[in-house]
């Protein structure tokens, strides 16, 4: 760090310390701005005045006349960044700036693209696809070249691409192991599309870095005229950005070497689109005798935050290494709770909430960050019923999400063959052929005959009103809905809609879609399914959703911030509550399954992100036994609990003590997983309101989660008996109705059960 102080401050020209843009910095930051020659590493830890420095650095080389507007380059990664920077500075030099490259990548390639867009084959004045036109265009290749689009879905096709233009490469340049999809065609398509585009003088997103780094790399004289016209450049969060991205910079800066990057190898958190985290790791390398400043001192959070975060991502290998520090308090230790399954972490959460409520806490400081978006219907369906208003940050709440709609479209539809909106939505969802033009036929008969749409459909199917094929389809698509609405009367209504979403081909159509958000709305559809077990009935399940729907808060008052981690970057709240910290859930088995080792640094990356957007206090929590695809599963707690400094940490743990506190640790868990484990597992076994049977020994930390046994009945129920429910938790039978139970439940009042969804303790 010395070293590189003094190469900084040995190739500055002229003293710039009279500047007034560096008042009130501290010395890392000044090192930065100051530093205006040659290459420059910002390694800025999260909450260090990363955007004060970049702005400040953009008004210092303005300010001294180093450059003028147009000479200099400033890429973000949003508009709103861009904007935020462009508003910041004019308020610092006391002007509007015009002139100057400042924007997105996109935006900025797309600018320097059009002057010589014929040299790639297009006119200046093409278009830019959104992604319908870009699989549209890809199914017309498809039918083309004879490829089943449902073995070689568009969007599947189209995230291939994409993946090669994010590193740089022409259809020329595909070369390896381009696996099986499309039949070994994808190369081909790849070419095929890119030639279609330039016929349609169009091109996609990709296409605008990549035409351009094209252009620079085939023409001397375009890459002379980019390099002689920026002197100056700036990237921010440069540890997000991609290979193709990476080498446009590298080739723009070869020459002044006058450029800046800005980010943190902490928080590359988005490998999974395309994000390479040595990018950053190797800019010493690109740029020999580089300055590097590190921005160590936070001012958003508490030292035991700090603390916490520091030990945990000093774990990972790839990182260039840096331990922030405060001078503010020292403040609450991180709170580490472990509960007994996930409904008792909301209503936990939700009480945590209205005690901050009770202290004047402001709502919109307070945060709720989870790993996966199914996570947060529990959070959701305990503030309605609290009343505590919330909003979902990067995301639809999870009951107005595309594919839960949908869902309950296929329910309502199967509880009542009249609903004809559920009807519309689902008729041809997943595709059936069935257009606008034959819904405008059902609407016709349905109007002329007073019936129903799906009654409509069937009469014409019986007819020659409709194609053959149509009338197979509508014919077979009505027998199913009889057949599920009679599975209700002797199949539990969650098995049934399971059942329903299997045969529909609705959840066929998302494990064939290959886009990054399928898994996630595969996960919400589960976890749909096993929000259902809580109700006795199909109708009350409809009842619930439809008054959760009605009471959703659309007013602007203050709200509690739900959101995943993916969405919180950038964020900053004074109190955040980080549930489901547990293995297989958090970190990813998904994401250690498909990156290994990689993967599990990018999720304790993810872990270190969430912790860092506390101010004040955060809290993390997990829980013994979660509710799973329809069943039960003993959770492990996560890893990077264990690894967190028990200095900066207090555990807390509710299980088997009625509701009081007991502080637990997890630091010796660590050396022999599970000769450790086992102690804790047969207490939790001891202390344990409900049943539970491992299918042998106490479960590895590192293996998976082992099921628990589903709760089923065991003979006639009589008055007084002691039941465990899954959700409702322990209670007495207080009346028997058939199959019917009431049950007076310890924590949930009375409830009317069926006789099957509880056990006899």
């Amino acid at each position: 760090m010395t070293n590189q102080v003094h190469q900084m401050t040995s190739r500055r020209a002229d003293t710039l310390s009279d500047s007034p843009f560096t008042q009130g910095l501290n010395g890392a930051q000044r090192l930065a701005v100051e530093a205006l020659d040659g290459p420059v590493l910002v390694l800025a830890g999260a909450g260090t005045g990363k955007t004060r420095v970049l702005t400040t650095r953009l008004a210092h080389l303005l300010d001294t006349g180093r450059a003028m507007p147009a000479q200099i380059m400033a890429v973000t990664f949003t508009n709103k960044a861009a904007a935020e920077i462009r508003e910041r500075v004019s308020t610092l030099v006391g002007r509007p700036v015009e002139g100057w490259f400042l924007g997105t990548f996109h935006s900025l390639a797309a600018r320097l693209l059009r002057p010589h867009a014929e040299r790639v084959g297009l006119k200046p004045s093409f278009t830019i696809l959104g992604t319908d036109d870009q699989l549209r265009l890809i199914k017309q290749l498809l039918q083309a070249e004879n490829i089943d689009d449902k073995k070689a879905p568009p969007r599947l096709v189209l995230s291939i691409i994409e993946r090669w233009k994010d590193r740089g490469l022409l259809p020329d340049d595909v070369r390896g192991d381009i696996g099986q999809v499309a039949n070994g065609k994808a190369p081909k398509l790849y070419a095929l599309y890119q030639e279609r585009l330039r016929e349609l003088n169009a091109c996609d997103f990709g296409d605008l870095l990549l035409h351009h780094l094209t252009l620079m790399r085939q023409h001397p004289d375009i890459l002379e005229q980019v390099q002689n016209r920026f002197q100056y450049l700036l990237v921010d969060e440069y540890q997000d950005t991609n290979v193709a991205q990476y080498l446009w910079l590298r080739l723009i800066a070869q020459k002044s070497k006058n450029i800046c990057v800005v980010g943190d190898e902490d928080q590359s958190i988005y490998g999974w689109r395309g994000a390479e985290i040595g990018n950053i790791l190797r800019f010493e390398e690109d740029f020999p005798g580089a300055t590097v400043v590190r921005l160590e001192e936070n001012y958003r959070s508490t030292g035991n935050i700090l603390g916490a975060a520091a030990k945990l991502i000093s774990r990972n290998e790839m990182r260039l290494g840096k331990t922030l520090w405060t001078a503010a308090e020292q403040g609450d230790p991180i709170e580490v709770r472990t509960l007994w399954d996930g409904e008792e972490e909301a209503r936990w959460v939700a009480d945590e909430i209205e005690a901050l409520q009770r202290k004047r806490i402001p709502l919109s400081s307070i945060a709720i960050m989870v790993r996966a978006g199914f996570q947060t219907r529990q959070f959701e369906e305990r503030f309605i019923a609290l009343g505590i208003p919330y909003r979902v940050l990067v995301g639809a709440r999870f009951y107005e999400r595309a594919e839960i709609r949908d869902a309950m479209a296929y329910l309502r539809l199967t509880a009542s063959p009249d609903d004809d909106l559920a009807f519309e939505r689902i008729i041809n969802l997943p595709k059936r052929g069935i257009g606008p033009a034959a819904l405008q036929q059902f609407h016709a008969y349905a109007k002329a005959h007073g019936v129903p749409l799906s009654e409509a459909a069937l009469r014409l199917a019986e007819t020659d009103e409709l194609k053959p094929k149509m009338r197979t389809t509508i014919h077979n698509l009505m027998q199913s809905f009889a057949r599920w609405r009679g599975l209700l009367d002797t199949l539990p209504h969650g098995e049934v809609a399971q059942i329903l979403l299997d045969e529909s081909g609705y959840t066929g159509m998302w494990q064939a879609d290959k886009s990054p958000d399928a898994p996630a709305r595969l996960e919400n559809l589960k976890e749909l399914v096993s929000a259902m077990a809580a109700f006795d009935t199909l109708a009350a399940f409809l009842e619930h959703v439809s008054l959760v729907l009605e009471a959703t808060d659309k007013s602007t008052e203050a709200q509690v911030s739900l959101m995943t981690l993916h969405g919180a970057k950038g964020l900053e709240y004074d109190y955040v509550f980080l549930p489901g910290w547990e293995e297989e859930l958090f970190p990813s088995r998904l994401s250690l399954s498909e990156n290994g080792a990689a993967g599990l640094e990018e999720e304790r990356r993810l872990a270190y992100v969430g912790i860092t957007r506390a101010r004040v206090r955060a809290w993390i929590s997990h829980v013994a036994n979660r509710f799973v695809h329809g069943s039960w599963v003993n959770a492990l707690p996560s890893r990077f609990i264990r690894e967190l400094p028990p200095e900066h940490v207090h555990c807390v743990s509710t299980i088997g003590t009625g509701g009081a506190h007991r502080a637990s640790s997890y630091g010796s868990w660590e050396d022999k997983p599970r000769e450790k484990v086992a102690p804790l597992w047969q207490q939790i076994k001891a202390t344990s309101p409900r049943p539970i049977t491992p299918r042998n020994e106490p479960p590895q930390i590192e293996g998976r989660v082992r099921e628990i046994a589903t709760p089923k009945t065991n003979g006639a129920f009589t008055i007084g008996d002691q039941v465990m429910h899954q959700t409702f938790g322990q209670g007495t039978v207080r009346r028997i109705d058939g199959d019917k139970l009431e049950v007076l439940f310890h924590k949930g009042g009375i409830k009317k059960i069926v006789a099957s969804f509880v056990t006899r303790l």
